[in-house]
């Protein structure tokens, strides 16, 4: 996890100086809606180093019920000054973590360096990396987590707890995981809001990654007005997030709400939080770069291991 976030971190600054190539994803719902097929492609770095490539997943929320994770896919490789295919990685794996550590980099910029009230809302794969990478960043001090099934909190509180070596209380209500945290992450696969406004403290960041498509949301309008906005990439979220979009409809904002894009605030060409009372909100879309940078890093060190299968062309 402190590996990705590195990487990840400096993906988001090349995208902010022009050092990637980052057009929208292509999603397409599966006939019965319960699931979708997605694509992502992009391209980071120079011709002579970098790295072109695409993400393809199938997103589908109801595997979790199974014991499976909800994203299944692969990540391609290819080197750019050539074309030549390079690596073929699980899409699952590399999500995981490059999603969380996306949030960690947010929140290690955005969040009070005294934060370390944590609540998750969600117990899926993204709950647990996203406990891996708010310990990467901050000294929690406590640990909450919700999910609409107790029983998942409880469980995802014991197994985590013991591997970590951290106390993780598991709650029965979002609102009493949200109370007087200073942190908090969802990652559910909630369609309506799940985190409302009046809930929420202030110098409290959020990062909300769970709703990514037009019609889903975790956070009512109310939370959104009260935060400032932040985000990996301002076209996606124009054209995805849920939780904007639907908060923009009702009148709860409007574009002008969005603040910029993460990685100018790494650049230092926007300024990040503004006081300690101020609410700050990173909307995760989740983009190809993180997963070309994820994917580059893991390829070079499984080469200097000898470690994958190669596979003749």
């Amino acid at each position: 996890m402190a590996e990705c976030i590195e990487v990840v971190e400096e993906a988001l600054r090349a995208l902010s100086r022009g050092g990637a190539v980052q057009p929208l994803r292509s999603a397409v719902w599966m006939p019965d809606r319960h699931g979708l097929l997605g694509v992502m492609p992009g391209m980071l770095g120079r011709k002579e180093d970098g790295v072109a490539g695409a993400k393809v997943l199938t997103v589908i929320p109801d595997n979790f019920t199974r014991g499976e994770d909800s994203h299944q896919g692969l990540v391609l490789l290819f080197d750019q000054q050539h074309g030549k295919p390079l690596a073929i990685l699980d899409a699952a794996a590399v999500t995981a973590i490059r999603t969380a550590a996306a949030s960690a980099v947010a929140t290690r910029k955005l969040a009070r360096q005294d934060a370390g009230d944590l609540a998750i809302l969600g117990t899926g794969v993204q709950a647990r990396s996203h406990l891996e990478a708010m310990r990467a960043v901050r000294n929690l001090r406590r640990v909450r987590v919700w999910s609409r099934n107790f029983e998942n909190a409880q469980r995802l509180a014991e197994e985590e707890g013991t591997r970590l070596g951290v106390a993780i209380e598991p709650v029965r209500t979002a609102k009493e995981a949200v109370e007087d945290a200073d942190l908090i992450c969802t990652v559910t696969a909630a369609t309506e809001p799940v985190v409302f406004g009046d809930w929420i403290s202030p110098g409290a960041h959020i990062n909300a990654v769970g709703a990514c498509t037009p019609k889903a949301r975790e956070l009512d309008g109310a939370t959104m007005a009260r935060s400032t906005l932040f985000t990996d990439r301002k076209e996606s979220l124009l054209a995805e997030a849920g939780d904007f979009l639907l908060a923009r409809a009702d009148g709860a904002i409007d574009d002008s709400h969005i603040q910029s894009e993460l990685g100018d605030v790494l650049e230092g060409k926007i300024r990040g939080r503004r006081s300690n009372d101020e609410i700050t909100l990173f909307k995760s879309l989740g983009i190809a770069v993180e997963d070309l940078a994820a994917g580059k890093h893991i390829y070079a060190k499984a080469l200097a291991a000898g470690k994958g299968t190669t596979l003749n062309l």
